[in-house]
């Protein structure tokens, strides 16, 4: 194309740019038009690496315009979030673009989707990740859309690469589709969170990469890298030693943040304890998380974006794409990686906001809830094979259900794994479910090492951050390798805490501090009865299905390993060797005033037995007989201690198979818990099946109900 032609482009493109943003000055910048020219004008491929806010959307809505105008098909956007697609949808409509979605939620509307796609009504199809490896999809809608799309758009492309700080697995599926698409078809990732390592993994994917200058090669993908620096944020960190201190800090300065924002913090718990104590505290705010009904996820997404709540304390599935016009970020709490915490503090300071507040109160435990997370990651080889040998057996289609029956993992560690095993040709899922191809596979094991290692390294960078004299947006710059810091190491921001253009107070209110430790001093945490056997027990021997005959009534623990207050104690409880023989007084302070709380109604105690904390299952007992004043008239034994503690707690057919084996009833007398109301005690509850499988055996003896009573809860 002459030049003549490319100035031609670049205006009407700066016209859509104009009706996209509402504004007669808006002109593109240079990377936007570079991106832009190398989808419409050279039909190739471009990864966008840019700061949120920086108008990576109007790259990939003004290319559409453009495209659709020379006659080609409609743009497929892979989205990963629905409220990403709400957002980009209102977007579309603003430029005159005609979006519509595909997703979980709008079953009901893809027959009429896809009509409309078919007569040319539409020029954007927003996709879910996980609609490319739905069996229907990928093999009817998937082929028509990869010959006849103008555009593919792969949106928060760091989710491709297992080194970004948000993979996952259903974007593996995308390479796929880059080699079925006929050539010509432009391609177009973007992120605004990856370092050169997540930058060189997604555009090898995309097809090779050549930074800055643009290779003649159709088949090359341009990559463009553009400074992260975000110009409107101020970040800083506020270190108190207690999480009383930190729930104060926020009870008594969130109404110095401006405007309206996010507290964010690592847990559902955490959500849910914060939002209750800042109301009580007279702040308008709420719980948000990844268990919110989707309705109300959609309220609380409006109320945020209208400034009509003060904060919405979320974890970090209120993320990727949420576009609105926030004044502040606070993190209760650290996230694992530097890269990760650029990704949350970036939803403030966008569209008119100059200056946003972003405060970080790191904790102690920040490194036990870490710890969990990464012990969801890619299951060791015995357990990808035990699940490869199943499907094998199976000759046919195997449900989720029916397989995690088989195999020791959760169903969501399950399916991902079987994700992974898609995409590596291992499995394939069909109607019915999964089935093995026969295909040779190999497990791995470096890479997997290299990316705990690399997980590890970004844990250690994340409290760096938090003691760095240096300025803190240079910090986080140089951990996504940003390319102009990298030209100027000595850049500073001139606007965080360390370079003085932000002082935050640490001191905190008496009031705050009170009112914050009686609410975190507060024990009492339902234990909710599980109410349906496991699907696929007769697979693993136990004759168990349906709903449950007499389920326990809901029970008690003190608190939850991972909340703010007890959960301290709890975990250091726990993770003592050898266990203490004795529950902590401070411990035992809470369980007498849940219990106070509480009034259980009880006639007997039947504790359960416990080989590595026996003693401490049996202080516990017996200080509960003492305060109740009722007597301890059995055990939930360990019948035969070759099956291992632990055994199935991923899996919830393994371990019902798993105590079925291990425990049984050990009374003092036959009838010890005829007609009586039994109190079953056990240390803690990971999964519930022991608890469950106890109170059954409990009603056979005879009692007329079983309430269930812990220290604590896992989750």
């Amino acid at each position: 194309m002459t030049t003549t032609a490319q100035t031609d482009v670049r205006a009407r493109a700066e016209e859509h740019l104009r009706a996209l943003v509402g504004r007669d000055d808006a002109t593109l910048y240079d990377d936007q038009w570079a991106a832009i020219a190398a989808l419409v004008v050279d039909r190739r491929r471009a990864l966008v690496v840019q700061r949120t806010g920086w108008g990576k959307s109007a790259v990939y809505f003004v290319a559409t315009l453009l495209l659709r105008e020379q006659g080609a098909g409609p743009t497929v956007i892979i989205s990963p979030l629905l409220a990403l697609m709400r957002n980009q949808i209102a977007a579309a409509e603003r430029a005159g673009i005609r979006a519509v979605t595909i997703n979980s939620t709008n079953a009901d509307q893809w027959a009429e989707t896809h009509e409309a796609i078919a007569r040319g009504e539409v020029d954007v199809l927003l996709v879910s990740p996980e609609r490319l490896n739905n069996p229907g999809f990928r093999d009817e809608v998937l082929p028509r859309l990869a010959a006849t799309c103008g555009l593919l758009v792969v949106d928060e492309a760091h989710c491709i690469s297992d080194w970004g700080h948000d993979f996952r697995p259903d974007y593996r599926r995308i390479r796929t589709l880059l080699d079925e698409l006929p050539d010509g078809i432009p391609v177009l990732a973007t992120t605004a969170t990856a370092n050169q390592r997540v930058t060189d993994d997604v555009a090898e994917q995309l097809g090779g990469s050549v930074v800055e200058e643009a290779p003649r090669g159709r088949h090359e993908t341009l990559v463009l890298r553009g400074s992260l620096d975000r110009a409107s944020l101020r970040l800083g960190v506020v270190r108190l030693k207690t999480a009383e201190q930190r729930l104060a800090w926020l009870a008594d300065h969130l109404r110095e943040q401006p405007g309206s924002g996010i507290v964010y913090c690592l847990t559902v718990a955490a959500t849910q304890e914060v939002a209750a104590y800042l109301r009580d505290r007279g702040h308008d705010v709420a719980a948000y998380s990844g268990q919110t009904e989707q309705t109300e996820r959609l309220e609380l997404e409006q109320a945020l974006i209208d400034g009509r709540v003060k904060a919405l304390v979320a974890t970090s599935a209120l993320g990727m794409g949420f576009d609105a016009a926030l004044g502040f970020v606070v993190n209760l709490g650290a996230p694992d990686s530097p890269v990760a915490y650029y990704q949350q503090v970036g939803r403030a300071g966008r569209g008119a906001i100059d200056e946003a507040s972003v405060v970080l109160l790191p904790a102690t435990e920040d490194r036990d809830i870490w710890a969990y997370f990464a012990s969801l990651a890619f299951p060791r080889e015995e357990l990808v094979r035990d699940t490869l040998a199943a499907l094998a057996k199976a000759g046919g289609p195997m449900s989720t259900p029916a397989l995690e029956a088989r195999v020791d993992l959760s169903r969501t560690r399950l399916e991902t794994m079987l994700k992974v095993l898609d995409v590596d040709g291992a499995v394939r899922r069909v109607r019915g479910g999964w089935e093995a191809t026969g295909q040779p596979w190999s497990y791995d094991e470096e890479r997997y090492r290299r990316v705990a290692e690399a997980r590890e390294r970004e844990q250690q960078a994340m409290l760096d951050y938090l003691a760095t004299d240096r300025c803190r947006m240079a910090y986080l710059r140089a951990q996504l390798d940003d390319p102009e810091l990298v030209a100027d190491p000595s850049w500073t921001c001139g606007r965080c805490d360390r370079c003085g253009g932000l002082a935050l107070s640490a001191d905190v209110s008496d009031e705050a501090v009170g009112e914050a430790a009686a609410r975190l001093a507060r024990p009492g945490v339902a234990i909710d009865p599980r109410k349906q056997w496991p699907t696929g027990l007769s697979a693993v021997g136990v004759s168990l299905s349906g709903r449950i005959k007499q389920p326990a009534e809901e029970g008690r623990a003190v608190a939850r390993l991972t909340d703010l207050g007890h959960g301290t104690a709890l975990r250091a409880l726990f993770r003592a060797e050898p266990a203490p023989d004795a529950v902590p007084v401070p411990l035992a302070q809470a369980m007498v005033t849940m219990l106070r709380d509480w009034e259980p109604s009880v006639d007997a105690i039947v504790v359960a037995e416990s080989v590595t904390r026996g003693p401490l299952l049996g202080d516990l007992a017996a200080g509960l007989s003492r305060f109740l004043h009722r007597p301890v008239v059995g055990r939930w034994a360990v019948s035969d201690p070759s099956v291992p503690p632990g055994r199935g707690a991923t899996n919830s057919a393994q371990r019902v198979a798993a105590v079925s084996r291990r425990c049984a009833l050990d009374l003092d007398v036959p009838d010890a818990v005829e007609g009586r109301r039994v109190l079953l005690v056990d240390d803690l509850v990971v999964t519930g099946w022991s608890l469950t499988l106890g109170a059954a055996a409990l009603h056979d003896a005879g009692a007329s109900a079983v309430l269930p009573l812990t220290l604590a809860v896992s989750g």
